[in-house]
Order: C-alpha cells, then sequence, then structure tokens
C-alpha cells in the first residue's frame, strides 16, 4: 500500500509546530497504525532526519498512551478501537492521513505527537481513591452489591486514561474521564463513605487542570475506545450539587 502522510512536528511546548509530509510505499495492510509509524521513522532515520516522537506502551489498548488525533478524529475512524489496535487494512491504497496531538491547552505538547497528560493524575490525586480503613481482605459474597451497580462501576472502570475525550470535546473538557473515575468508586461500598468529598476535590481540580467545562456534545463518548457512558458526567454533577448543599 501506498500511504501519504501529514504529521505534525514540534520541537517543544513553547516551539513553533509545522506539519510535514512523507508517501510511504511499503505499508503492508496487517500492520497497525503504530507499526506503521516505525516503519516511517525508520525510513526518516535512514534519510538521516529526526524521527517522530509518538507515545505507547502496551500496544494492546489497555494502557491509554497512544492518544493521537488521525484525521481529526481522536484514535481514528473506528469506534471502541485504540490507536495502536487500529489496522491499516482500514485504509486503501494511495489514502492521505493527517496526524496530529490532542490539542488542549492542559495537555501541553512535550514533542512532536507527545502531549503531557500529568493533568490526569493530578485528578486522581486529589481523591481517585478510598482512604478509609475497608479492613483486611473480605470474601467476595460477604458484602452484598447490587449487579446494576456492580456492572456500571466495571464500565466506569475500563477508562484507560487515554485523554480522548478531551481531544474530541469543543471545550477540551475531561468531565468523562473525571465522571468515570470518581462513578466506578462511588458506586462501591467501600467509596461511599467518601462520595462527596471526592466529587468536590476531583472536579475542583480538573477546573485547577485548566480543563473546559461539559456542554453536552456527546463527542467524548463517541470516541471512547471503551465506550464510556456520559452518564457518568450526570452522575457527577449530581453529587457535586448535592455535595454543595450538604
Amino acid at each position: 500500500m501506498t500511504i501519504h502522510l501529514k504529521y505534525w512536528k514540534q520541537d517543544g511546548p513553547d516551539a513553533q509546530g509545522y506539519f510535514e509530509e512523507k508517501t510511504l510505499d511499503t505499508v503492508n495492510e496487517h500492520m497497525s497504525f503504530l507499526e506503521m509509524l516505525d516503519v516511517l521513522n525508520e525510513e526518516l532515520q535512514l534519510e538521516g532526519k529526526d524521527p517522530v516522537e509518538f507515545d505507547y506502551d502496551c500496544r494492546e489498548g489497555i494502557c491509554g498512551s497512544c492518544n493521537l488525533v488521525i484525521n481529526g478524529q481522536a484514535h481514528g475512524p473506528n469506534a471502541k478501537t485504540a490507536c495502536c489496535q487500529l489496522h491499516m487494512r482500514t485504509y486503501n491504497d494511495g489514502d492521505h492521513i493527517t496526524i496530529e496531538p490532542p490539542r488542549a491547552a492542559a495537555f501541553p505538547v512535550i514533542k512532536d505527537l507527545v502531549v503531557d497528560r500529568s493533568g490526569f493524575d493530578r485528578i486522581i490525586e486529589a481523591g481517585g481513591y478510598v482512604s478509609v480503613k475497608t479492613g483486611s481482605a473480605q470474601e467476595a459474597n460477604s458484602t452484598p452489591i447490587e449487579k446494576h451497580s456492580s456492572d456500571m462501576a466495571f464500565d466506569y472502570a475500563t477508562c484507560i486514561g487515554c485523554g480522548a475525550c478531551v481531544a474530541a470535546c469543543p471545550n477540551a473538557s475531561a468531565s468523562l474521564f473525571t465522571g468515570a473515575k470518581i462513578a466506578h468508586l462511588n458506586k462501591m461500598p467501600q467509596g461511599e463513605v467518601e462520595r462527596y468529598d471526592r466529587v468536590v476535590a476531583m472536579v475542583d481540580q480538573m477546573k485547577e487542570e485548566g480543563f473546559g467545562d461539559c456542554s453536552n456534545y456527546g463527542e467524548c463518548e463517541a470516541v471512547c475506545p471503551q465506550g464510556i457512558s456520559i452518564s457518568a458526567i450526570a452522575e457527577m454533577r449530581r453529587d457535586y450539587v448535592k455535595a454543595m448543599f450538604s
């Protein structure tokens, strides 16, 4: 396959970014998208040019590092698919592909396609944990939990923190990420104790990091590789209002 690439280059957060173009004639349809970028970098290095920096780790859709914006869409065209699980058979011979980093003030560019997502870490540090004493591990069935609640908690807990929701949102909001990280704890008896303290701490930290607010566009849910529902945002907002009046 022949693929025409247009990719973002930027030396650092304060540097002027720009697009470069490169045509690859050796793309195999069975390659993953990141393997295609490996081929790009091999060719660039053979030409004596700097490779394109991009983030990745597991390449199994688990870690969330591969947060690329492809042809204007976070993680590319396939629903519920992380960029690392996107394969080149999705594209046709001769296609043009534009690759950018997520665009958000709270995600400053480190270099090229790599952004600093440590704002997510600080949101978690603000309250995304259970600190009350829960004692030693109990037998799994000793605490009855409604199946709907446990299913929802598990669905929310699948968030991999990739930042696709921020990249897709017109407001660069982290509400889906924050809502999911709050809800998966609040749904469990162990997390219920700190429910309202948690939501206030994490939402306030999200605002402090410079993420925008949610306007219910729903783009975040559409691009989430785990398919997390925006009901997490509704639950977060409801709990935040309750916390303000409790």
